[in-house]
């Protein structure tokens, strides 16, 4: 491409890319639900901020600078109308262990790296590739998630120290071993009444938010009975100033991994999440893919700059600002500012929540993760669905994330290919029914059914790829007895370069022991791979490859009686 190609192009993809007017066409209508959904958000969102912050090893007021921050620029930049972006359980999971091995300083500095190759993914245009991850593999994500999310709320709901260890089960299992039962009966009632609020409210009153009443319920009764429990502390009175980390490149380098872990985390939450909410709200315009990544790197740039966490488009809040009425960014935008609001007015009152009523709603946001009826709908759906779904979710549990969706993918992609290796086969044809030939063309019947002797037809199913090429191979190495094999090729609905270099190979084999090969029916999208790889210079003559059955039968007829002539007269 030359430069005077290039530039424009670069400009037009960078355009596609930033805010535009349009983005808030709808705001004259919508301004007033907009502002009802930026509220409400923010209610639900206040406590998951706090939990996910403390859970990630950082504190709740780093969750609470990142749902502001990072919120605020996803929503401006992204790609979404309804997206509201933040900290979510899934990046708490990966951030655990990035604390426990480099300390709470480096996770500022790894959201700052994730944010820049999220960025460049956008600029790429990498966005599309989500809409390739099996449905199997995003709910066994996603189920996993809930699990390792409520193993990590254990040591917060005893009042324990967390134990060491970076595997959540084993660090709950450790845990549970160094608790002291007798000092844990407190923060445990808490939970239990967290939990049972969560549950009960939304069946008496679904416009209620259950997570703050239950918070600030839990709250109360903690201050009243002046319960001995950890709370969450003192909180800054206002937003940091944006500073760059001081790191060198050997610090660089070893956090590299875990940014690369902490980008795709934050690509695929964010893109799912998004088109979760295209999914509700069939009247706003389409996520724009590329955009949204886009959007969610510089909002992880600006996070880390303020000393917050990395962030991805959260699936419960965004569901929230759906069904609460959101159609704009204002949505997203008003539920920052609400939060902001809470950082300058209402610090202390938020500092007396104890970290066990944290606790107690994570664990409620957990179980409504892990949707039982839709893995029981996987399972029963058939052992391939159900092996990409436990394997996913298992990986989740006792790996990471990132390797459960790679592995996950993976196995789904294993899965499908020897399914379509499975529906693709090898048949021999009985040879259509000959026209009548004139007296010189061999009248008999014998000499007929000498003719039908010596050709075979065979036809080729489905794809011939590499997964399956060895079979097709192996059957047709046992052709004997015949001068011409026909290869009937218009049922190939795939063939890939493993595929042409078979029928090479094919044709050379058979050439070797004397039989001509014709091709029919080869389809004009294989056309140029197999001309590129030999298949056709492979034929004894460029004519040997048809469009038409009859023409191809009636060479081979021809071939045959050329043959038994030659042997006749010999």
């Amino acid at each position: 491409m030359s430069l005077e190609t290039f530039l424009p192009t670069a400009r037009r993809r960078l355009l596609a890319l930033a805010p535009h007017r349009s983005d808030y066409a709808d705001l004259p209508r919508s301004w007033r639900h907009d502002l009802i959904a930026g509220l409400t958000v923010a209610i639900v969102a206040l406590p998951l901020a706090l939990g996910f912050g403390v859970s990630s090893g950082l504190g709740a007021a780093a969750g609470l600078i990142t749902a502001v921050v990072a919120g605020a620029v996803a929503a401006v930049f992204g790609g979404s109308h309804l997206q509201v972006s933040g900290p979510t359980g899934a990046m708490a999971v990966v951030l655990l262990p990035v604390v426990a091995r480099h300390g709470a300083e480096a996770v500022p500095v790894v959201a700052i790296m994730a944010g820049g190759l999220v960025l460049l993914a956008g600029v790429l245009g990498i966005g599309r590739l989500v809409a390739y991850i099996p449905w199997p593999v995003v709910e066994g994500f996603t189920c996993g998630i809930g699990v390792v999310i409520a193993l990590q709320q254990v040591p917060l709901a005893l009042d324990t120290p967390r134990a060491e260890g970076e595997n959540a089960g084993l660090v709950a299992l450790r845990t549970l071993g160094a608790t002291d039962w007798a000092q844990a009966v407190a923060p445990l009632a808490l939970v239990a009444l967290v939990v049972a609020v969560m549950i009960v409210l939304p069946r008496l009153h679904k416009g209620l938010p259950a997570s703050l009443v239950a918070v600030v319920l839990a709250t109360l009764v903690a201050e009243v009975a002046r319960l001995d429990v950890d709370r969450i502390g003192v909180l800054p009175d206002s937003l940091p100033g944006p500073h760059l980390p001081v790191v060198d490149l050997a610090t660089t380098s070893a956090l590299f991994s875990a940014a690369l872990a902490v980008a795709a985390l934050a690509a695929l939450e964010s893109l799912l999440s998004a088109r979760v909410a295209d999914g509700m709200a069939d009247d706003i315009e389409r996520t724009r893919p590329n955009r949204e990544l886009f959007g969610q790197g510089l909002a992880n740039i600006a996070s880390g700059l303020f000393g917050g966490l990395p962030a991805t488009g959260a699936i419960a809040r965004t569901a929230v600002n759906v069904r609460a009425g959101g159609r704009t960014r204002v949505a997203a935008l008003m539920h920052a500012l609400v939060l902001a609001a809470i950082i300058y007015l209402a610090g202390p009152l938020v500092g007396r929540i104890p970290l066990s009523v944290l606790a107690g709603v994570l664990l409620v946001t957990a179980a409504r993760m892990v949707d039982l009826r839709t893995a029981r709908a996987i399972c029963r759906s058939g052992r391939s669905g159900a092996l990409v779904f436990c394997v996913t979710l298992a990986v989740t549990v006792v790996f990471d994330l990132v390797m459960a969706v790679e592995v996950g993918v993976a196995v789904a992609a294993v899965v499908a290919l020897r399914a379509m290796a499975r529906s693709s086969g090898l048949h021999r044809e009985p040879m259509p029914h000959e026209a009548e030939e004139s007296h010189e063309q061999l009248t008999a019947d014998t000499g007929r059914t000498l003719l039908h002797e010596h050709i075979a037809v065979y036809r080729i199913d489905g794809a011939l790829f590499f997964a399956d090429v060895r079979r097709f191979l192996d059957e047709l190495a046992l052709v004997s007895d015949v001068r011409v094999v026909v290869l009937r090729l218009g049922n190939v609905r795939m063939l890939d370069a493993s595929g042409a270099n078979a029928l090479v190979e094919i044709i050379d084999d058979l050439r070797r022991r004397g039989i001509v090969v014709l091709l029919k029916g080869l389809r004009p999208e294989h056309q140029r791979l197999a001309d590129s790889l030999g298949v056709i210079a492979a034929l004894a003559d460029e004519r040997h490859l048809f469009d038409d059955l009859d023409d191809a039968l009636a060479h081979a007829r021809a071939h045959v009686r050329r043959s038994l002539d030659t042997a006749t007269m010999g």
